[in-house]
């Protein structure tokens, strides 16, 4: 039997791993610059920390989460984790965080697992880039994190976006919108996907988020939740747009923008990829300053987003920014024979202890053989040892992107190499022909 991945799950092969490695460092980069520390959390975590502080009504904790009972005695149950807000925020409140600075300032990068159906840009096995903002319950940190996002974008040359911008107001205003939400939504029940239909009673913001058209249609006069904010909510929202609006943001006033979980509070927004398809988030995030309190810890501000990694690279494809194939090798060792390929192997292990990406053949190939996988591996330069130059101790060294070909003393060998691959402007474009290695012994 020849075992397949699992569905929803993927391998991200070699090939791969370039546009996955600009990405992150473009990510790491941002964030240092800003200020960011890495957190690397747990990839499992009791399910009830996810219960409490994502709610039960989500479609997360209702339907998504990968949930099993573990070996201890009683069994716990815990997950594998959908999402990092939680986690980080329980390990905000583990370590103590806020004895240790006014503000803490995290990312992460990683792997999340939730039971979904399998689309473009959407795996059951996912990655998140995201990051955390505690201490401060000042607008000045809700632009600061949004600004974050944007300049992420930027930064990958991903311009074809929008910034959707709203607020869901605190916990109480929510009541009384709540209410008058869901009294318009039974008035309009016909006209419901089954799903919102479900979402209604347990969390009818989210039936506002619906991509479906019937409910966008439904939902067209449904009452504001701007309408429902106070004072405070509402001065908080403005002093966040004119602060955007300093740092030449632009975005979109969306009244149908909410967010999925329950520990959301004020500002929401979302980062709009407009040429995706209908799997259309980047990203997005907002403020949730009652989920410390609410997982155990004492009352924190806190505001944050998350990037889908997978629908940024999507994006970074379509603006035509995706890093290219990377050479594989600098320089490829060929050895003729018994004796040279001896002393390929061990050249081979001590370039490579002197910095150089370094490989040799170990299939006991040919002279073409091996000139022809040099120049498939990207080498920029061959090192060529047969007898006559073990003897010699010189060896013949080419120039696979100019095919310039000159003999180097052993001696000279790591030095020479250096300034060789220095003076390279270019990768190995593969215009020499790599069969044709110039004069060489084959003793």
């Amino acid at each position: 039997m020849a075992y397949q991945s699992l569905k929803g799950f993927r391998d991200i092969l070699p090939e791969e791993s370039p546009r996955w490695r600009r990405l992150e460092e473009t990510i790491r980069s941002l964030m240092r610059r800003g200020g960011y520390g890495e957190v690397r959390l747990p990839i499992v975590e009791a399910t009830e920390l996810f219960a409490r502080g994502v709610g039960e009504g989500t479609d997360i904790v209702g339907k998504e989460m990968y949930s099993f009972l573990d070996r201890s005695d009683p069994p716990e149950s815990i997950t594998l984790r959908p999402e990092l807000t939680a986690g980080a925020a329980r390990a905000f409140v583990q370590h103590s965080m806020m004895q240790v600075q006014p503000v803490t300032k995290w990312f992460y990068i990683g792997p999340m697992f939730r039971y979904e159906h399998p689309q473009a840009g959407r795996y059951r096995q996912f990655h998140q880039f995201g990051l955390e903002l505690y201490g401060s319950p000042h607008p000045e940190a809700d632009a600061e994190v949004i600004v974050m996002g944007m300049e992420l974008l930027h930064e990958l040359g991903i311009e074809n976006f929008r910034l959707r911008l709203n607020s869901i107001g605190t916990p109480e205003e929510r009541i009384g919108y709540r209410a008058a939400l869901l009294a318009y939504l039974h008035a309009h029940v016909g006209e419901l996907s089954e799903d919102s239909v479900r979402r209604m009673d347990t969390n009818p913001l989210r039936v506002l988020d619906s991509k479906r058209e019937e409910d966008i249609r439904a939902t067209a006069n449904a009452p504001h939740i701007m309408d429902a904010l106070g004072d405070e909510s509402r001065g908080h929202f403005e002093r966040v747009q004119q602060l955007l609006a300093a740092a030449g943001v632009g975005y979109t006033l969306d009244h149908r923008l909410v967010r999925g979980l329950d520990y959301y509070t004020r500002t929401a927004f979302e980062f709009q990829g407009l040429d995706l398809g209908a799997q259309d988030a980047l990203g997005g995030g907002g403020r949730y300053d009652g989920l410390i309190e609410q997982i155990g810890g004492r009352a924190t501000p806190a505001i944050g987003f998350s990037f889908g990694m997978e629908r940024l690279l999507i994006a970074m494809e379509n603006a035509g920014k995706s890093a290219g194939p990377e050479p594989e090798t600098d320089i490829y060792v060929v050895g003729l024979d018994d004796d040279s390929r001896r002393w390929a192997f061990t050249q081979t292990m001590e370039l490579r202890r002197q910095g150089f990406a370094a490989d040799c053949d170990v299939l006991r190939r040919s002279l073409k053989a091996q000139m022809r996988e040099a120049n498939r591996r990207g080498a920029r330069l061959a090192v060529i040892v047969g007898g006559s130059e073990l003897e010699a101790r010189h060896a013949q060294v080419k120039d696979l992107a100019e095919g310039v070909q000159h003999g180097i003393a052993f001696d000279d060998l790591g030095g020479e190499l250096r300034h060789m691959l220095e003076r390279a402007s270019s990768p190995q474009q593969g215009t020499a022909d790599p069969a044709a290695p110039g004069p060489i012994s084959a003793s």
